[in-house]
C-alpha cells in the first residue's frame, strides 16, 4: 500500500474491508456515519455473508482493543474508551441488556458480563445475582450499563431506583458503584455526570 492508511478517506479505508465497489454506497446508505456502520444493522443490500463477516470482524477487533485498554489502565482515566466500548457493545441490540464492568482495586477492568437480558422496554435486574457475580470476580468496584433500544437516553425513575438499590446492596460488601451508563444509539448518558449516584 503506497498511501498511509491514516491519510486515506473513510471510503477508501472501508474499501479495504468490503471492496471499493461497495464502500461508497455503503457509507452513503449509513448517512456518512462510521459510527452507524459499527453499531447499526447493515442495510439489506449489503447483507452478503462476506461483507457482514468482515464488518463484524472489524467491530470485534475494535471491541477487543477497547477491552484491552480498560484492563491495562485505570478506567476512570479513560472515560472515552469506556463510552466507546459500551456503545459498541450495546447500541445495536433490539432488546435491553444490563451489563456490568467489574474492576480491581486500581479500577482496571477484570471482566465484563451481560448479567440480564430483557425486552424492548425493560429488564429485570436482581441485586442478589449482581452481588454474587461481583464476589466471583473479587471486584473492588463496578460500572453498570444498559441500553435503551427506543433511542431515548434519558434515565427513567425505575433506572434511578435500580441503581440506588444496587449501590446499597454492593456497599454491604464494600464494593463501590462508580457509574451507570445508558446507551441509546449514539448517545451515552452517565449517571455520575448527572449527579444521580
Amino acid at each position: 500500500m503506497s498511501q498511509k492508511i491514516e491519510s486515506m478517506s473513510d471510503v477508501d479505508v472501508l474499501g479495504l474491508l468490503v471492496g471499493s465497489r461497495h464502500a461508497g454506497h455503503l457509507l452513503r446508505d449509513m448517512r456518512g456515519s462510521l459510527s452507524r456502520l459499527l453499531h447499526d444493522p447493515l442495510p439489506a443490500a449489503y447483507a452478503s455473508p462476506l461483507i457482514a463477516a468482515k464488518l463484524q470482524a472489524a467491530r470485534e477487533l475494535v471491541r477487543r482493543a477497547l477491552t484491552e485498554a480498560m484492563a491495562q489502565r485505570e478506567v476512570l482515566s479513560c472515560p472515552e474508551v469506556v463510552r466507546a466500548f459500551l456503545q459498541l457493545t450495546l447500541a445495536s441490540n433490539d432488546h435491553e441488556i444490563f451489563l456490568a464492568l467489574f474492576l480491581d482495586a486500581q479500577s482496571r477492568l477484570i471482566a465484563t458480563e451481560a448479567l440480564f437480558r430483557g425486552t424492548l422496554a425493560q429488564t429485570s435486574v436482581y441485586p442478589r445475582e449482581v452481588v454474587k457475580r461481583t464476589l466471583v470476580h473479587n471486584a473492588a468496584s463496578v460500572i453498570f450499563a444498559h441500553n435503551h433500544p427506543s433511542g431515548v437516553g434519558e434515565p427513567s425513575r425505575a433506572d434511578e431506583l435500580m441503581t440506588r438499590t444496587l449501590r446499597e446492596a454492593l456497599a454491604l460488601i464494600d464494593v463501590q458503584v462508580l457509574d451507570h451508563f445508558i446507551v441509546a444509539g449514539n448517545e451515552v448518558v452517565s449517571f455520575a455526570e448527572r449527579g444521580l449516584l
